[in-house]
């Protein structure tokens, strides 16, 4: 084999000097095989049965939205349960919800990754496969809310023959630079951690098929130490441009909302509150994925308790931030003597037609993951995905509180109304699960779902899978004393 070709055996990590003595970098490599083996084992193995029963449902829900969608652009945004005054439904709650989910990728790779995390390095690869699929499904819905969608393509400053241009005031088209932008970095920055785990499937590969498409995908990745240089100093400068993203993509989306003088939405906390509830969400998120994973495919020992620990403490700060937004949003309305703020707020709270919302709300997104003060808890895995399913459902109850609640009582009585979705909403919402989670079954089947190299870097020497490598460690010390 080639002098820096990746495999099973032989994986070349800057972590390895160039002073290291060529037995004891045998050793390393020997010590660290098992980690290739059981994450490229997950692509090259048949799949479990439980893989199937997810994917068939998955692919039966993706369908259901793509028929939805031919019918909503035939018949037309009429079938939406939209009216006056709650001009934005489901289509606008879901939009945000589906970007809240896919900040936690962007923050565990580069946030983490600058602030030197090791512990990232087992769910960085999921966490960010989970953002670009989430920011997919988000897109569909202002795309489609449009009405004719096929000319949304003038959202973008190009010239045009009608000298149609945008209103750049509005921060709706903000969200079109910034969702397109955030997406276009996501993609780069999974894309270029992928590369020296493309490389390993490729010299890995048994058909030639496999062996063209991961080899092309890798693009000639042969893992030398000028490579790894290259390489290193790219994810870094990527990193660095990824996380100011982090927090201007719901900043922005925030916008549409905060610039408003809605009663309910005019506030100047909406930015730091969108991007703390945007990271509670997407941590979530991760867990909800990851926790199965794990037990799925044996990956225990890779994705431990401790980053479970790790992740539900995130998850208890964002939520207590996201409690203290709550809290101020209620103090405000009242120091601030705004009769119309203060009703607005009275309404969605005591006297309004989705008062339940709001209790659902807060017990979700601000009570239960006050459970992860404890140790044992943020340890005991059914607590914690139960936990976790909670603070989804809150976050998408947060996201229907602020645009329904607001928009349907309004400034005068004579103007207010009742929102509910039709069965087209509720088709296409689900469709949207159908197809994030398609697509990530996809990305489990196909490509390695933790950073190999990575996990590699952080992980000590020595390992229990191979209890001879303490004896020639022994060994070798003793020949060299």
């Amino acid at each position: 084999m080639a002098k820096g070709t990746t495999d099973s055996n032989q994986t070349v990590h800057p972590s390895e000097a160039p002073g290291v003595k060529r037995e004891s970098l045998v050793l390393n490599n020997r010590s660290m095989s098992w980690i290739t083996d059981r994450v490229c084992g997950i692509v090259e193995n048949r799949q479990p049965f439980v893989w199937w029963i997810l994917f068939v449902p998955s692919v039966l829900l993706a369908s259901c939205l793509g028929y939805t969608l031919v019918y909503l652009v035939s018949t037309g945004v009429g079938v939406w349960g939209n009216n006056q005054p709650v001009a934005w439904g489901w289509a606008i709650v879901n939009f945000v919800f589906w970007i809240g989910i896919g900040h936690a990728g962007t923050l565990i790779s580069a946030i983490l990754f600058l602030t030197r995390q090791k512990w990232r390095t087992s769910v960085n690869r999921a966490a960010e496969a989970m953002t670009l699929f989430a920011v997919v499904c988000a897109g569909i819905y202002p795309g489609f809310h449009v009405g004719r969608f096929w000319m949304v393509w003038f959202l973008a400053p190009v010239p045009n023959s009608n000298e149609i241009w945008q209103n750049f005031k509005s921060p709706l088209l903000w969200d079109v630079f910034a969702v397109s932008t955030y997406f276009t970095v996501s993609v780069i920055f999974w894309y270029i951690g992928l590369i020296p785990d493309l490389a390993t499937l490729r010299d890995r590969a048994t058909t030639k098929v496999r062996k063209f498409l991961y080899g092309m995908f890798a693009l000639g990745w042969r893992g030398g130490n000028r490579a790894w240089k290259h390489y290193e100093m790219g994810y870094l400068l990527l990193a660095a441009l990824s996380t100011p993203l982090v927090l201007s993509v719901h900043s922005v989306v925030s916008f549409d909302f905060a610039t408003s003088v809605v009663p309910g939405w005019h506030t100047t906390i909406f930015p730091p509150y969108f991007v703390a509830g945007a990271v509670f969400g997407g941590f979530a998120m991760v867990l909800t994925l990851m926790i199965p994973i794990r037990s799925l495919y044996g990956l225990q020992d890779m994705f431990t308790l401790k980053h479970i620990d790790n992740m539900a403490k995130i998850i208890l700060l964002t939520g207590t931030i996201v409690g203290y937004a709550y809290i101020m949003e209620l103090f405000m309305a009242y120091f601030s003597g705004n009769k119309f703020e203060g009703d607005a707020f009275y309404m969605r709270i005591v006297n309004g037609p989705y008062t339940w919302a709001y209790a659902c709300m807060f017990f979700c997104n601000v009570i239960a993951p006050q459970i992860f003060w404890f140790d044992k808890i943020r340890r005991n895995l059914v607590v914690v995905f139960i936990v976790v399913m909670f603070v989804n459902a809150g976050m998408w109850f947060e996201r229907f509180v602020i645009i329904t609640t607001t928009l349907a009582r309004d400034f005068l009585p004579g103007q207010w109304g009742y929102y509910s979705p039709t069965w087209v909403e509720w088709l296409m919402f689900a469709g949207t699960f159908g197809l994030f989670m398609m697509l990530f079954l996809l990305f489990i089947r196909f490509l390695p779902v933790i950073a190999i190299s990575e996990v590699k870097g952080v992980l000590p020497e020595s390992d229990a899978h191979y209890p001879d490598w303490q004896k020639l460690k022994k060994g070798r010390a003793g020949a060299d004393a």
